[in-house]
């Protein structure tokens, strides 16, 4: 096995030590909406990848489909943020925010005024969200009929989206990712069937279904500069509810030319399958559109049950540049440390993915201190 999962990478410009890059993972800690010092120990700890991208940041309260999900929309979260960001630059790491909207998989309580959420339809999801329970306290509950946007609400949405990322530039991260995939308010309009309506974004043709995604990487750029913009996909996914479409190669082939003609920094993949044990697991469709989305010097992650062996050889094979982990990363806050010196990896308490306090957060030591 080489290790080419090792070598430095130009992202663009951004130097990157290594091809491992945290993929990010709602963990739902913090309890006033706000990152606080255990949100920048957690970073902090995790910062000799390559890159890491953050846990989803709702761009507005309207955006937000959990509860303990820390924003991009306040000067409260911006500052929370600022000292993710100085934990992760103080150890020389590098950190790109993930910006989402959740639209449709949300729950009202968790909207202004409990309104209903918003989406591309009013067509209900049929999953769930983590919110508010009658009783005031969080739990699982199924999630709201969303109200379809009006066509002239969406620019408001797309300002969300650039206004986020200027906050985001604020709070000294070096990029910005947007969260096009896994259900939420970009699949929402890209899946044709969901997306039912008929106005300049509905999903009766390929340019509709791409337009507020290519609205939003458009008003984002502009902001924070192409080089800083990564875009998150999962095609074919039925997390969440998203039924199965026919038109997925269709859409993401023209989503994939018109973000290459942007020249944004990477496209990040997440492979819901649960593939990923060796080089040729990945499912045959996913494997076909991936040459397809890398485009004049856009980089692919790959996220999705990945090993540190299939990664490589992913990367060896020329099919990535990059490779995604979420899950070993919870307890193994030096996964890059024990992937080089090929030292086990650490089990995680699923009783300690989401919400709670320190404990399965920043309480996995790192390998060195074990044996020290």
């Amino acid at each position: 096995m080489t290790n080419s999962l090792f070598d430095d990478f130009d992202l663009r410009g951004l130097k990157l030590p290594n091809r491992v890059v945290m993929a990010p993972m709602t963990r739902a800690r913090a309890l006033a909406e706000v990152p606080d010092d255990l949100t920048a120990r957690y970073y902090e700890q995790r910062a000799s990848a390559g890159l890491i991208v953050t846990e989803g940041s709702p761009i507005s309260r309207e955006g937000t489909g959990y509860v303990f999900t820390p924003g991009l929309y306040t000067e409260d979260q911006v500052a929370g943020w600022q000292r993710v960001t100085d934990a992760v630059r103080g150890r020389d790491g590098r950190v790109f925010a993930q910006l989402w909207h959740v639209g449709r998989a949300s729950h009202v309580s968790l909207q202004a005024d409990g309104q209903p959420p918003v989406s591309s339809t009013s067509k209900a999801s049929g999953d769930s969200a983590f919110a508010y329970l009658p009783d005031g306290t969080p739990g699982r509950v199924d999630a709201s009929t969303p109200r379809a946007l009006r066509t002239d609400e969406v620019p408001r949405v797309v300002s969300d989206f650039a206004t986020a990322a200027t906050n985001a530039d604020n709070a000294g991260f070096h990029g910005v990712e947007l969260h096009a995939a896994t259900q939420y308010l970009f699949e929402q309009f890209l899946n044709s069937q969901v997306n039912d309506r008929t106005d300049r974004y509905g999903g009766h043709t390929v340019a509709n279904r791409i337009r507020f995604t290519l609205d939003v990487v458009d008003a984002v750029v502009e902001r924070v500069g192409a080089d800083r913009v990564g875009v998150r996909l999962s095609p074919f996914s039925t997390v969440g509810g998203m039924p199965a479409d026919d038109r997925t190669e269709e859409t993401y082939l023209a989503l994939a030319d018109e973000l290459s003609a942007r020249r944004v920094a990477y496209v990040h993949v997440h492979d819901t399958s649960g593939f990923g044990a060796d080089a040729n697991s990945i499912g045959a469709r996913l494997r076909a559109l991936l040459p397809h989305l890398r485009g004049d010097g856009t980089a692919i992650i790959l996220a999705g049950g990945l090993t540190r062996r299939s990664a490589t050889d992913l990367i060896d094979s020329g099919l990535i540049d990059l490779a995604a982990f979420g899950r070993p990363y919870i307890s193994n806050p030096d996964l890059v440390e024990r992937f080089r010196d090929d030292i086990p990896l650490a089990p995680a308490n699923p009783a300690h993915f989401f919400g709670g306090d320190a404990v399965g957060y920043v309480d996995h030591p790192a390998a060195t201190n074990l044996s020290a």
